[in-house]
């Protein structure tokens, strides 16, 4: 496989994977605008040759697509998925003893190598300012690495068998940094990173980070693999590239020797700036806010090194297909952790973390009783108490009864829930608690709600399939769309305030309850423009969770409150965008304009078809 990354896009090259662009472009802007526009046209992986002012190289795309994702994969993905399904599952080994032991040898040959001869990414050491600089949307604070592998050791165990590599946001410049002697590191404190922050702010000495970017692939995307605990991320960038990680110790820094870059330096404790506006996954900017900063010890670069990056926007993006690379690689794994659960599934057109769909078991109700969800609401919160999924808003967790269900079938599967779902009983609140840090619906940085829509049991009702009579000509709330079977969305006022919002969400819902029952509308949506958000799935999934706060964005026609429990007869949520929330992200119409002389004819992507 892959030595470094240069052999790499050689065989993309080669087998038709990957354009070359010859023109000079701008990193401020014009190089994500790019990279989108190829990526949405399901388009190749592309090496800017000449990035204005920096004399590296830059790839992009490389993941975009599955089949080109599984090619650079081709010799060792057998592999690597045989020992982490042997690792989620190990009594599996004493079903077939003789592959087991072959897996095994094939991970001891994988383990990292400590080399003390050629480190060819020293090369040439580097300010950050002699980097391609990338800036990706205009409010953006400045440019970011948006692909790097960030290794720490853990400040009581050092040493690489006790370290993590992780995928953490790192700005380069912009705000108050001080320019090559600066970067902003952003993470969550339960990570990886984190946990050996808070270690190294115990001990009151500062945590040595290594920030490696490039290399053989396989590196990359260990960096950002959810794996079993135990089991290396070194090990699987091992696996992957079919080559041990080979590494040395420089001033004290571990050094990836076959990485692009390497940048190394310290955190030191209480040292924060702001870092931020960057435009993230959700599909708006993640703002400026207090960070760790890391004061820069040294930079290096490979001989002919080539810079990695891919752009994050409202979703699908690349890191859309990461995911679905690293599903089929790892497996199904929550099935391991989580007892009675048989499929889990991160919505991606809504953000992945706002929204789950889950199908588990139901074995508690006795036959002779009416089916309803109980062992459903014990697996909803192991769900949510785990790993990345515990950053989920909305989940809506069902179990299958005759019928076989695909969470991925999204339409058929919310079809399911909301024929079955009772609303008097079935909607369950988690308030006051923790939501991802890029999302701004909530009420404070990592502050928010959840809900678990849990449904079992026979059909209660015939969905609507158009628009019902009740949701018609209502004052105030205009333009009513169908979305899909029992879910309508209606065009409302402008939000103003919360305390607005009670009250018209009073008016709305008594109106409607006027008009005579509605039990074939389970779910209304209100927006700011329902053309929009009913013109297709994506546009619904992505307007409704990711613009809600269940607590403080849940309504209900007829609401009633009985022993603390919430329900109603039909769930309105309000979608609208709030003063609170985050900007979205909009490209900048004159780079639009300017990168169409790539796609014209003579220029390097001029034989795309988009």
């Amino acid at each position: 496989m892959y030595r470094n990354m240069e052999e790499c896009i050689l065989d993309l090259e080669k087998h038709g994977h990957l354009v070359r662009i010859r023109e000079e472009v701008d990193p401020y802007l014009e190089m994500a605008a790019i990279h989108l526009r190829v990526y949405e046209a399901g388009g190749p992986a592309l090496l800017f040759e000449r990035v204005k002012g920096s004399k590296f190289r830059a790839v992009s795309n490389l993941f975009g697509t599955m089949e080109r994702s599984k090619f650079i994969f081709r010799k060792t993905w057998n592999n690597t998925q045989n020992i982490i399904a042997l690792r989620n599952n190990p009594l599996s080994a004493l079903k077939n003893p003789l592959k087991s032991v072959g897996i095994g040898l094939a991970a001891l040959k994988a383990l990292p190598m400590k080399t003390a001869g050629s480190r060819p990414v020293t090369a040439q050491e580097i300010h950050i300012s002699d980097l391609p600089l990338i800036q990706h949307w205009p409010m953006d604070g400045g440019a970011f690495v948006t692909l790097p592998q960030v290794y720490t050791e853990d400040p009581e165990k050092p040493g690489i068998m006790h370290s993590n590599l992780g995928m953490y946001r790192i700005q380069l410049n912009g705000n108050s940094y001080d320019q090559d002697h600066e970067v902003g590191v952003h993470y969550q404190i339960h990570r990886g990173i984190g946990i050996h922050q808070t270690k190294a702010n115990k001990l009151g000495e500062p945590l040595k980070v290594s920030v490696f970017v490039g290399g053989p692939p396989a590196h990359t995307l260990s960096a950002v693999m959810p794996l079993p605990e135990g089991l290396s991320e070194l090990l699987v960038a091992g696996m992957l590239s079919g080559r041990r990680f080979r590494y040395s110790y420089l001033d004290g820094f571990c050094v990836s020797n076959e990485a692009d870059f390497v940048i190394t330096g310290e955190i030191h404790p209480g040292e924060t700036k702001p870092e931020g506006p960057f435009g993230d996954h959700l599909g708006y900017y993640s703002l400026a806010h207090q960070f760790p900063v890391m004061r820069v010890h040294k930079v290096y670069a490979r001989k002919n090194a080539i810079w990695p990056f891919t752009v994050v926007g409202r979703p699908p993006q690349e890191d859309t297909a990461f995911g679905e690379l690293i599903h089929e690689l790892t497996g199904d794994a929550v099935r391991q952790e989580v007892p009675g659960v048989k499929e889990v599934h991160a919505v991606d057109a809504a953000g992945v973390h706002p929204l789950l769909f889950a199908i588990g078991s139901e074995r508690y109700t006795p036959y002779q009783q009416a089916k309803r969800p109980e062992e459903l609401l014990t697996i909803a919160n192991r769900i949510l108490g785990t790993g990345q999924l515990s950053l989920a808003k909305y989940l809506f967790i069902t179990a299958e009864d005759q019928i076989p269900l695909d969470t991925h079938r999204e339409v058929d599967f919310l079809t399911y829930i909301l024929e079955r779902i009772d609303l008097h009983r079935d909607i369950h609140f988690q308030t006051n608690t923790t939501i991802d840090t890029l999302d701004y619906s909530g009420t404070g940085l990592n502050s928010g709600s959840k809900v678990v829509l849990a449904a079992y049991g026979d059909k209660k009702r015939e969905l609507c399939r158009h628009v019902p009579e009740q949701l018609q000509g209502i004052r105030g709330f205009d333009n009513p769309r169908l979305v899909m079977p029992g879910i309508v969305a209606v065009q409302g006022p402008k939000f103003e305030s919360y305390a607005q919002t009670e009250r018209e969400m009073e008016d709305y819902a008594k109106a409607i309850q006027e008009r005579g029952p509605l039990d074939s509308c389970p779910m209304i949506i209100l927006c700011d423009d329902s053309t929009f958000l009913s013109a297709t799935l994506r546009n619904f999934l992505w307007v409704t969770f990711t613009r809600s706060n269940p607590s403080h964005d849940m309504h209900g026609v007829n609401s009633y409150y009985k022993d603390k429990h919430w329900g109603c007869d039909n769930v309105i949520i309000d979608a609208r965008s709030k003063p609170h929330q985050a900007p979205p992200l909009v490209p900048d119409p004159a780079v639009e304009k300017k990168i169409d002389r790539l796609f014209a004819q003579g220029g390097s992507l001029s034989g795309l078809k988009l």
